[in-house]
């Protein structure tokens, strides 16, 4: 699948404040979505717990996360949020879900998720 770029918006997980919008990296090889550290502090949004992740070389690294309000098109939702470098910006599979959508990976895009409901 290729990669693409979307423009997405955050904020404090408390709702008060505007979104700072920041170019990210549809990435659903990623669980969660990273931002940098100083973007995250600058809005003040705290770490609350640490994450340890696994890159697709091999290695692992422990690194801080927190909460943060995303928001793309009209939904805006609080989802975990890992504080990273500078040059990285991922939206990651479980902000996408939380969210709502989902990629198509022919237009490049992301989608809303449509669900079927079921009679019980």
């Amino acid at each position: 699948m290729g990669t693409f770029y979307v423009a997405i918006g955050v904020a404090h997980p408390s709702g008060n404040g505007d979104f700072t919008e920041v170019t990210a990296l549809v990435d659903t090889g990623a669980t969660h979505t990273m931002l940098p550290a100083s973007l995250l502090e600058r809005l003040h949004i705290e770490p609350r717990s640490c994450r340890t992740l696994r890159y697709a070389d091999g290695r692992t690294e422990t690194l801080s996360a927190g909460e943060a309000r995303i928001s793309y098109e009209d939904e805006a939702l609080t989802c975990l949020v890992v504080f990273g470098p500078e040059d990285v910006r991922l939206l990651g599979a479980s902000a996408l879900e939380t969210l709502g959508f989902m990629v198509d990976p022919i237009g490049k895009k992301l989608i809303k998720e449509e669900y079927i409901a079921r009679p019980f």
